[in-house]
């Protein structure tokens, strides 16, 4: 029957654990909404015969409808919404919490291709991402200039992707395959060629082909030796004299800061912390670290975020 829908309404096939609910939920809404519409048409067009003026002279009669008509007038609406409401919040939060086992893709928009690391290792690449199929992937991604969106019509995802943010991702791929991915926002002259692939390889052909990549250096260990280079570590390292933060455990724990708030040290928290870091000083410290905007790009960002989770934390562990 979902396959029957689908191709009545034209859409792309099912290729992601994601795709089947987005679908259900597309279909239900679609469903209501066309019997509705057509209810209130033929209600229409029959109330157009019934009370059109036969005379002259003819006044239009007082219509007093029932306590009950009304209820049922404005509660089966409330009704079918709220129902809506439900099953796109739920659907909602499952789509937006990535599993802990998700494999780790970083991801960056700029005019006019998408850029792919790979956290575990592996060779970045642009244009083309290499995931496994049936495991979860989490995508975090950023732009370099300006608005993007990362889409893959038959994982049915969809994501802005914003200059100076992290925003995340994730899907699982059902089956093996080429999938296109789109940018779906405008983002300057060639943004119709800003495509690319998804390819999902089933998991033995997927270590073959990783395999096949050579040997490479992880995005923790770029970023350690990074830290190193840029002085990090005689600030925040377990000899080092002045009082500045410990990293290690410190990613997805909460941090209480200098103005009282809290927050959880997540890759925005700690993207911020390295490009601004007087945005939000944690408690107990002096605000003296100095500001890497200018001597680190955003893929070195990533790699000293990668680093920072490698140390440990709640989250650190998918």
């Amino acid at each position: 029957m979902n396959d029957i829908m689908r191709r009545l309404l034209w859409l792309p096939p099912q290729a992601s654990t994601l795709a089947p609910k987005i679908d259900s939920l597309h279909y239900f809404v679609i469903t209501v909404t066309m019997i509705s519409s057509i209810l209130t048409g033929f209600l229409a067009f029959y109330f157009f015969f019934k009370y059109r003026a036969r005379r002259a002279q003819q006044s239009t009669p007082m219509v007093l409808p029932s306590v009950k008509f009304e209820i049922a007038v404005i509660g089966v609406p409330l009704f079918f919404f709220l129902l809506w409401f439900v099953q796109g919040f739920k659907d909602y939060i499952w789509y937006t919490t990535p599993p802990r086992n998700a494999m780790d893709v970083y991801v960056m928009g700029k005019k006019w291709m998408w850029k792919f690391a790979y956290a575990g290792g592996g060779p970045n690449a642009i244009g083309t991402l290499h995931v496994p199929a049936d495991r979860p992937v989490r995508l975090l991604m950023t732009s370099r200039d300006v608005l993007h969106s990362f889409y893959v019509p038959d994982f049915r995802i969809k994501q802005d992707v914003l200059p100076g943010r992290y925003t995340v991702l994730w899907f699982t791929a059902t089956r093996a395959g080429d999938y296109q991915l789109y940018c779906a926002e405008y983002c300057g002259t060639d943004h119709a060629r800003m495509f690319g692939h998804v390819i999902a390889l089933a998991p033995p052909q997927y270590q073959r082909w990783l395999d096949a990549q050579g040997a490479t250096t992880t995005m923790a260990a770029h970023g350690e030796a990074l830290f190193r280079a840029l002085g990090c570590s005689g600030c925040h390292g377990a000899t080092a004299s002045v009082h500045a933060p410990a990293l290690e455990g410190l990613y997805g724990r909460p941090v209480p800061l200098a103005d009282g708030t809290t927050i959880i040290a997540d890759d925005r928290y700690l993207r911020d912390s390295i490009l601004l870091p007087k945005r939000q000083v944690a408690a107990g410290y002096e605000p003296i670290m100095p500001s890497f905007a200018g001597q680190v790009d955003e893929a070195e960002v990533l790699d000293l975020i990668a680093y920072i989770r490698h140390l440990g934390g709640k989250e650190a562990l998918r």
